[in-house]
């Protein structure tokens, strides 16, 4: 039993904590995709024929890649970096604190935006775009999480 050896329930391994981070990774860069690309069909949906939502994806997908390669690949880095200085490390370490701050207020301004776009044709492109740039970063940034784990075995 572990809190009779001394030893936390809640220690895990580092590739624990890389594994829960890739896993809020993914997952916000999916369910990202899956909101962003139905807020454009629902502009298309709006204005049918005027190519926008189109150039839009394709905007966000340019985009999403400069971000990946810009801002989130050095961010994922930097956080597989703290992990391993851990020196015992918890399961809620997988992120800093202020990290889940960030992202409760990035979700509730999402749900916000969301909401406030629909039947606006024009905010329905740039909360798609938004989020599609978005995903695209997080999903395109993914690597890193699996580069470190095959350089970890």
């Amino acid at each position: 039993m572990p809190f009779l050896s001394g030893k936390s329930l809640f220690v895990v391994s580092r590739n624990t904590l890389v594994g829960l981070a890739a896993m809020v990774w993914y997952c916000g860069g999916f369910v990202l995709l899956v909101k962003g690309a139905g807020l454009l069909v629902e502009a298309e949906a709006l204005e049918p024929g005027r190519g926008w939502p189109l150039m839009a994806g394709v905007f966000a997908i340019l985009l999403g890649g400069l971000k990946a390669g810009f801002v989130f690949c050095e961010f994922c880095r930097k956080n597989l970096a703290r992990i391993a200085a851990l020196k015992s490390p918890r399961v809620w370490q997988f992120f800093r604190p202020v990290f889940f701050v960030f992202l409760a207020a990035m979700v509730m301004l999402g749900a916000i935006l969301s909401r406030m776009a629909h039947n606006d044709y024009c905010l329905l492109i740039m909360v798609g775009v938004l989020d599609i740039s978005i995903s695209v970063a997080l999903l395109g940034s993914s690597y890193v999480f699996r580069a470190w784990n095959r350089s970890a075995k």
